[in-house]
Parts: structure tokens; C-alpha cells; sequence
């Protein structure tokens, strides 16, 4: 239903079209953060440089919207649409993915122009082609909420702010007879390519309309309504190729709509816009523009906005060792909550991976899903800082199931991408479970995370068949095994909680599956083919990016990825002092990966890999075999050498949360190698004290008052003033509160946490 039609039917008065008649438009300048407010320590543009591909731009916690500035140039450097060493942009666009490997969405771009309209981007080579703008980093203003630059171009300062289903816009034009405001339906990042756009202008100050789009993403679809508190003296849409060669066609709707509302300015008028977004309907991003901006106070929502990232940031307050630091954690925190983002309209109405509508839901649906990446670091994260959104979380996974048929591996707006190898759901899943959150339905938890196991593609049907993928079978058949082995022990794990043996005793045999890709003659997990034969050749360092037995890695970092079953791994590389020289060795083996190895590959210590997944738990495998003080050694290493407060910040991806959450936990002194037993394994606390406030209103107290980029060694641990000689510490208690206090020195203490009953298990201790 177009909205046109929508409000004729429904004889709806739009007091939010009529601005100037009902409401004063506010001439207020955006104030900065309050006194005290931590944004002021978030750099938004940390992880911009280098291969971060974080977003840049505002928005609020886990919002909808992510509006911010979209860059001319292309290119895997340029997947969030925007990299610090570009100079150009071609418009606001209101969705960005921050830190993957491949780029989607910016839907909606809207772009501020003055004098005759080019429907194009233009060209770099061609000044003034198209209608491209440069800018200047020192003309820029970006906080958590805000972003400003000017288009050098046009003289128009722009500046942008948001709320979770709103983008709300100000631009302050000069004096200008033709002054445009485009909204481009083509235009998206990286892989996306509209199928279908539409655009109508509703009244003198209302366009509405819609953008499907096919990329990484499908079969996407957005719907927007966009209000101006300034009438729009002339409205045209048009069909537009991407060469300036070709004449625009007048149209509303087509494969590349691109409309213009025409203005006349006095200098420095500002136009304002509110732009709604749904994935169900115009009406519906009407509604939410209606619930969250019925006013045209820009500086109030700017206020809100920080107000929204300040009550986040103050749940962890820390004693940094300097500045820097101070800066480099406050924006990892930040940058942890961008995704999952909201994927439902303020009513509760979303679109479903299987394109229904489902109505008035009982939780808050959200998408972008990293789930290889994110099931490490930031869900456990997650169940210390948002344990309000953990149940959404799961909700949201298990209506993907019970719509597709599994639960998610990478969903992105309502389409399973099933990017990168395993099935990450599921220890997701398990961790709430076993956590103790109840917001969801544990039957149907346990029953999509059976129904995921149980599954017949990516190499299933041998795991089923013979407990191992053949390597002739399966491109990736060693990551694959081993991500599943780690899920199918978390399905094992829950059918032990619940009561289920039979379950527990098969998916027990099946997270032991990795066993099948040791080589114990190499002492390497590698690919097997079905004569029960070794792949040859083998060369460990070797990686050919989706072609060989790895996922974006090689044999090194592999063969450490059983956090399930450490144990285990020590028993098959022969024991403890075999196993911790082995390890050691990781961290100074030089080998050539070769020409096709992924560009994910980065962060390189030998041949550990921060700058990429599989490597994130294996400096935390040390304690399993009595040796913390190495632990200590190689984490304060990756805090102070691989994270930074600079624009190339951030070593690899940031991969939607889980390197700086890495860096939020490790900071802090712990980390889950596991990811559904409950345990923490410490490493090496890098601020002087940290304070947590838990959702349940306790207070976890962290203090290290002689930490220094020297006293990197834990020498003891109290724990409410009692000694505590574990090696780990377990969520549940965690969650209660207290206070944990660490001697640090800059000599190893080669007695504290000797003892095997402090070492950390597989098996969830109670």
C-alpha cells in the first residue's frame, strides 16, 4: 500500500508535514557531551584506517539506523562505505555495517546540493562531474550520536543525529535560487544492487517510498518516509543510469529511482529531515518517525542520543593507565554495540527471513548476526553488560529458525547470508541457557539447536555419516569440522542440563570430532580425503583463501581450535610440556602463507593472527597446563601493540563487535575461551580498577592499583577479601558482585595457579 493512499483512507492529519504551522523549528546549535559523559572519550574514528571497515556516522545502541556519510570510492577497504583516507562523499545513507569483510546496505542516501542537479556520482578525474562533494577530516565533528562535516562543494554544513528507527538531518545551506535535497534509491556499498526502488511525494513536505536491493543480503527490503520542515516548492523522480551520458527518465518507480526536492535558501537557512525507516512499510516508518521525533528539535535529539551512548559507557567506568587507553576502551565499548541492530518497527511489526510480516511482537527483533566472529567475545560480553537484550538475542534466533529451518549462521536484514563455515547459533544459544536466562522458550531453544545439527548441508551428512568432512568432499573441511565439533559440544552440553543422556552421549561423541583431523605424525590438524588418507601436499603455513582445508587461515592457527575440549588437545599432542612448546612455537614460526592467502589474515605474531578469529582464544590456553605468566606476556602484547587510539587502531575487522570486545575483556583480566561452560580465563588486567554495574543493579569492583605497562604479571588474586587461586572465575560469580582484587608484579609468580585443581576444564564447575 503506497502511503499516499494510506492517509486518504485513513483521513490522518500529518501534524509532522505541517512544521512551520504547528511547530517552531529550532535554530539551537548542537551542544557537546554533558560534563561527565564518557563519550567524550570515544574516537569514532579508531578502526576507520587501515582494514577496521568500522562505521562512521551516528546512531544509538544497537539502533536501526546507522546514518552516516557514504564515501565515492569502492573496494574491500571501503565495506562500511566510508574509509579514513577518502576525501569525497556522495550522500547520508541510513544503514552501514561496521567491521566486515563485505560490504551491504546503505539504503536511503540522502545529499544536500545547490545549482544544477547531476544525477550521478561523478568522477574524480572530471571536477565538479556528478554531484560528489569533497571534505576535510578538520571540517569534521563526530561523537557517539553526532556526525557534522561540510560539503566543501556547496558550502552546506550537514549534520546528522538519530534515534533507533529515525535518521533526523540538518542542513544549513547558503544562499541559493536552486537548492536540492537528492534522495538516491540507487546508490548502495559493496555488493548491493537495487532490484526494485519507488518514491512519491506524499504532500509539500512528505516523500515515502521503498529500495529492494540483491547483495550479500538477497533479497533486502527497506521501506522510508522522509518529512522536511521546509514545504518543497518542486518534486521530480527519475529513472537514472550511472553514466552522465544518459539522460535521466522521469519516473517513480524503476530499478534506479533517484528523486529531488527543490528549495530556494536564504544564507544559512537551515533544512531540516526526518527520515523514517521500516522493513515492513512506509506507513509504519511514518509511525516510527510519529513515536520517536514528533518535534524538530535537533540539539534535543543530539542530547538524547549521547544521553542513550553515556548510559552504556557508564556501566564499565576503569582507572586508565593514560589517555590513550582510556579512549581506546571507551570507543571498543562503543563499537561493541552497534550490531545486532533493531530489525522491527516501534509497534513490533518486522519482516521474517521467509518475507511475512509478522505483527505486534513480544520482543525486539534485530539482525546482523556476525555469528562466526561474535559467539567468542561479544556475546559473552553481552551476558555481563546487556543481559536486558540477551533474551532478544535468542528470541530473534529462534524465529529466524522457526522460519528458515536453522538457527542463524550470518544474517543480515531478514536473509541468511550463510557466510563463513559452522553453525555459530548454537553456542550462542547454549551460553543463555546455561547462564540461566529464561526470557525464551528452552524447549524450542534446544529443539533449533538440534535441528541445526542435525542438518544436511556444508558437510553434514559426513559428520553424520563418518564423523569427519573429506577433504575432496568440502572446500574448508577442516574449518568446518572443527567449528562444528565446538557447536554439537554445546548441543551435548544443554541435553545434559536438561535431562536428555541419549542426546548428550551422541552430540558428546560428536564435539569430539576434531580428534579426526589430527595428524599426530605433524602434530597439525589438516584435511583428510575418504581413504582415510592425509591430504598431500602439506605445508602448515600455506593458505589459499576459499580454496583449501582453512577458513581464512592455515594449519597453525587451526590446530588450536578446540576450546571445547582443551583437555583433549593436550592428551593428543602428547601431554602438557608437549603441548606448551608446541604453543610456544606458534607465536615464533615464520613460514610464507603465500599469494592467495585472505587479506583477514593480518595482526601476525609467527604465526597467530589476531587480526582474524579462530586465533582469539588460543593466548588463553596457557593456564590449561599451569603456565599463566605466558598468557600475561602475549595479551599485554596484543593490548599495547595491536590496539590503538588512532584511525588505523584496530589491526584487522572489527567484525561487528568481536575485536573490541576482545579488548574489553582482556582489559579487564579475563576472557571466555569456552563459550558455553560459564568460565573465565584470566589473563593479564591492563587498567589500575574497573567498576561494573550489572544490570541487577550489584556492583562487580576490578582493582590492580599497581598495574603498569611493566607489572604485567598477576602475583595473587583476592576475591571479597579471600585469597582466590584459580585460574579462571565463573560467571555466576561474576554476576554477584564484589570485589576482585590483583597484586600485579613485573616477574612472573611461578607458584601462583600451580596447582591442577586451579587450572581452568572444559566442564562447567558449579
Amino acid at each position: 500500500m503506497y502511503l499516499k493512499a494510506f492517509l486518504k483512507r485513513h483521513s490522518l492529519v500529518l501534524l509532522l508535514s505541517l512544521p512551520m504551522a504547528c511547530t517552531q523549528v529550532t535554530q539551537q546549535q548542537s551542544k557537546g557531551p554533558q560534563a561527565g559523559s564518557l563519550t567524550q572519550l570515544v574516537d569514532p574514528y579508531i578502526g576507520t584506517s587501515f582494514h577496521g571497515h568500522v562505521f562512521m556516522g551516528a546512531n544509538v545502541p544497537f539502533g536501526a539506523v546507522q546514518l552516516g556519510p557514504t564515501n565515492m570510492s569502492t573496494g574491500w577497504d571501503w565495506c562500511s562505505g566510508y574509509h579514513y583516507s577518502d576525501s569525497t562523499i556522495v550522500g547520508f545513507a541510513h544503514t552501514h555495517l561496521s567491521g566486515t569483510g563485505i560490504g551491504d546496505l546503505g539504503d536511503i542516501l540522502v545529499m544536500p546540493t545547490t545549482g544544477d542537479v547531476q544525477l550521478v556520482r561523478g568522477n574524480l578525474k572530471k571536477p565538479n562531474s556528478g554531484y560528489y562533494s569533497l571534505f576535510s577530516h578538520k571540517e569534521e565533528k563526530t561523537r557517539p550520536g553526532y556526525y557534522a562535516v561540510r560539503l566543501q562543494r556547496y558550502n552546506i554544513q550537514a549534520e546528522m543525529t538519530a534515534t533507533e528507527r529515525v535518521g533526523f538531518h540538518q542542513y544549513t545551506f547558503p544562499k541559493a535560487e536552486q537548492a536540492s535535497i537528492i534522495i538516491d534509491l540507487k546508490e548502495g556499498i559493496g555488493w548491493d544492487s537495487p532490484t526494485e526502488t519507488f518514491i512519491e511525494q506524499v504532500n509539500d513536505t512528505t516523500l515515502a517510498g521503498y529500495r529492494f536491493s540483491k547483495g550479500w543480503a538477497n533479497d533486502q527490503r527497506v521501506y522510508f518516509t522522509a518529512v522536511f520542515s521546509k514545504p518543497i516548492e518542486k518534486f521530480e523522480s527519475y529513472q537514472v543510469y550511472d553514466t552522465a551520458a544518459t539522460a535521466p527518465t522521469p519516473a517513480f518507480k524503476g530499478s534506479r529511482i533517484k528523486g529531488v526536492a527543490r528549495f530556494k535558501t536564504k544564507p544559512g537557512e537551515k533544512v531540516l529531515l526526518k527520515v523514517g525507516i521500516s522493513p515492513v512499510s512506509s506507513e509504519n516508518a511514518l509511525a516510527n518517525i510519529r513515536a520517536e521525533v514528533p518535534h524538530w528539535n535537533f540539539a534535543r535529539v543530539v542530547e538524547e542520543a549521547d544521553a542513550a551512548w553515556n548510559k552504556e559507557l557508564q556501566k564499565v567506568k576503569i582507572e586508565a593507565l593514560d589517555e590513550a587507553q582510556a579512549r581506546t576502551f571507551y570507543t571498543a565499548l562503543y563499537h561493541s554495540m552497534i550490531a545486532p541492530s533493531i530489525f522491527n518497527d516501534h509497534n513490533g511489526d518486522y519482516r521474517g527471513t521467509d518475507k511475512k510480516v509478522y505483527p505486534k511482537a513480544n520482543f525486539t527483533n534485530l539482525t546482523t548476526f556476525s555469528l562466526w566472529d561474535t559467539y567468542r567475545a561479544a556475546h559473552p560480553l553481552y551476558t555481563l553488560l546487556q543481559t536486558n537484550r540477551v533474551n532478544d538475542m535468542v528470541n530473534s534466533m529462534l524465529a529466524i529458525y522457526q522460519q528458515q529451518g536453522k538457527l542463524p549462521v550470518w544474517h543480515l536484514m531478514g536473509n541468511e547470508t550463510n557466510t563463513m563455515v559452522g553453525y555459530s547459533g548454537v553456542p550462542v544459544v547454549a551460553d543463555a541457557i546455561m547462564k540461566g536466562f529464561d526470557g525464551f522458550d528452552k524447549n524450542l531453544a534446544y529443539e533449533a539447536m538440534k535441528a541445526t545439527a542435525m542438518g544436511n548441508e556444508f558437510g553434514l551428512t559426513w559428520v553424520k555419516k563418518q564423523g569427519f568432512i573429506p577433504a575432496e568432499e568440502e572446500v574448508e573441511s577442516v574449518a568446518k569440522g572443527l567449528e562444528y565439533a565446538i557447536s554439537d559440544w554445546c548441543v551435548a552440553l544443554v541435553a545434559k542440563h536438561l535431562g536428555k543422556e541419549e542426546d548428550y552421549k551422541y552430540f558428546s561423541q560428536r564435539g569430539k570430532n576434531y580428534q579426526h583431523y589430527f595428524d599426530k605424525e605433524t602434530r597439525f590438524m589438516r584435511g583428510r580425503i575418504s581413504q582415510n588418507k592425509w591430504r598431500t601436499p602439506f605445508d602448515p603455513f600455506k593458505s589459499e583463501h576459499r580454496k583449501d582445508d582453512y577458513a581464512e587461515g592455515n594449519a597453525w592457527q587451526y590446530t588450536w581450535l578446540v576450546p571445547q575440549d582443551v583437555e583433549g588437545l593436550v592428551a593428543l599432542m602428547g601431554g602438557e610440556k608437549a603441548f606448551a612448546l608446541k604453543l610456544d612455537s606458534l607465536f615464533v614460526a615464520e613460514g610464507d602463507m603465500g599469494e592467495e592467502a585472505s587479506n583477514d589474515i593480518t595482526g601476525l605474531i609467527g604465526q597467530y593472527a589476531h587480526g582474524n578469529e579462530p586465533s582469539h582464544h588460543i593466548t588463553y590456553l596457557y593456564p590449561y597446563v599451569g603456565q599463566p605468566w605466558k598468557t600475561a606476556q602475549k595479551v599485554r602484547y596484543i593490548l599495547q601493540h595491536m590496539y590503538t587510539d588512532k584511525p588505523n587502531g584496530i589491526i584487522g575487522n572489527e567484525d561487528v563487535g568481536q575485536m573490541s570486545s576482545w579488548y574489553i575483556l582482556s582489559t579487564l583480566g579475563f576472557y571466555p575461551v569456552n563459550p558455553a561452560n560459564g568460565a573465565y580465563v584470566f589473563g593479564s588486567p591492563a587498567v589500575k580498577s574497573a567498576t561494573l554495574t550489572l544490570p541487577s543493579g550489584k556492583v562487580l569492583e576490578l582493582s590492580a592499583p599497581n598495574n603498569s605497562p611493566q607489572n604485567i604479571y598477576i602475583q595473587g588474586i583476592t576475591f571479597n577479601g579471600k585469597p582466590y587461586s584459580r585460574l579462571y572465575i565463573l560467571y555466576k560469580d561474576l554476576m554477584e558482585g564484589g570485589r576482585l582484587e590483583f597484586e600485579m608484579g613485573n616477574k612472573p609468580n611461578l607458584t601462583w595457579g600451580i596447582s591442577r585443581k586451579d587450572w581452568p576444564h572444559s566442564m562447567p564447575s558449579q
